[in-house]
């Protein structure tokens, strides 16, 4: 079977439920925002919350796909930098329980985390202290981290490096290696769009955006945009929230209907969509099969708080797509 290997910010989410968005303002935090923070800030967000009250899990764009497709049942590594302190170990501990095999670079940074505070309305606000997940760099990657894999995923986050990236995506493909990225966010997208360009039409095998991500990047909307991005790579995927997601691959093109279902949180919804399309293409699916595992696998996570599913609703999963790839 086809292994796959993911690279990007090593982060433990740190998740609160709130009761309602006073405390955002107190805070003075942007709903449903991104925002870098230091460690003193992330100290003080937690602070107005008693403890034990956070759910944790290992985190980052790229570590959440990862972890979903060894949840599905293909061997996958992650390339990520970490201390040693006590997040740190938990992100190692839990991707090694998660069955993924790590290829921890270490830092005398703190960790990096993302403290994530979930509106009632299933809104997140995510306040993200880097640590060392951002020094992560070229010089840490070596060739023999892509032996034996067959696919290679990157998040866009980590765009910012340039080296990192050219190195990174230039070993898979040296290796044989099928490449995908995750665009991650429009900001990142607007404010590296020519190395963007630069890297998807050189290295990049497949592009995942969701329906902002793909107007900063083409300026157009979905239909169009996934042509367009379909015309630099093998495989163009612009997922669109409740309205499902598109698929493009020369003149093949897949409209995909969403699951209709109750979200409670929507954090690690598109990496999760990313992680069951991989891992129906590392069994060699149909592309409209890929995405009704990537909607099917995106729908359940957004049911429960943080990206951590219960073994029973993985085997749903599995079961559900057992269906799916007998049809």
């Amino acid at each position: 079977m086809k292994k796959v290997l993911g690279m990007g910010n090593a982060l433990t989410d740190i998740l609160f439920r709130i009761e309602n968005d006073d405390i955002l303002s107190k805070l003075n935090l942007t709903k449903g925002g991104m925002q870098l923070i230091e460690n003193t800030q992330s100290e003080v967000i937690k602070s107005h919350f008693t403890p034990g009250s956070a759910t944790m899990a290992t985190g980052g764009s790229a570590s959440n796909t990862i972890n979903g497709i060894s949840k599905l049942g293909i061997e996958s590594g992650f390339i990520g930098k970490i201390s040693d302190d006590e997040i740190g170990r938990f992100f190692a501990l839990n991707s090694l329980e998660n069955g993924v095999t790590p290829y921890m670079q270490k830092s005398k940074t703190p960790s990096g985390h993302c403290t994530i505070l979930v509106s009632p309305d299933s809104e997140r606000t995510l306040c993200t202290f880097l640590g060392a997940a951002s020094e992560l760099n070229a010089g840490d990657i070596n060739q023999h981290f892509f032996e034996g894999y067959h696919f290679f995923h990157i998040e866009g986050y980590l765009v910012q490096d340039h080296d990192l990236i050219r190195t990174a995506l230039k070993m898979a493909k040296d290796a044989g290696l099928i490449t995908s990225i995750d665009l991650a966010s429009f900001n990142v997208v607007n404010e590296n769009l020519e190395f963007l360009h630069e890297i998807i039409e050189k290295y990049v095998d497949i592009i995942f955006a969701n329906e902002e991500e793909a107007m900063a990047f083409t300026g157009k909307k979905p239909a169009e945009a996934v042509r367009d991005m379909a015309q630099m790579c093998r495989i163009a995927v612009v997922k669109i929230g409740k309205d499902g997601s598109l698929i493009q691959s020369g003149t093949d093109f897949y409209d995909i209907e969403p699951h209709q279902v109750k979200s409670v949180d929507t954090t690690g919804a598109g990496d999760f969509y990313a992680a069951g399309f991989l891992f129906g293409l590392a069994n060699s699916y149909p592309l409209e099969v890929c995405g009704k595992i990537g909607s099917l696998v995106s729908s359940r996570v957004v049911e429960v708080v943080g990206t951590k599913m219960a073994k029973e609703t993985w085997d749903e999963i599995a079961e559900n797509v057992r269906l799916l790839t007998q049809n």
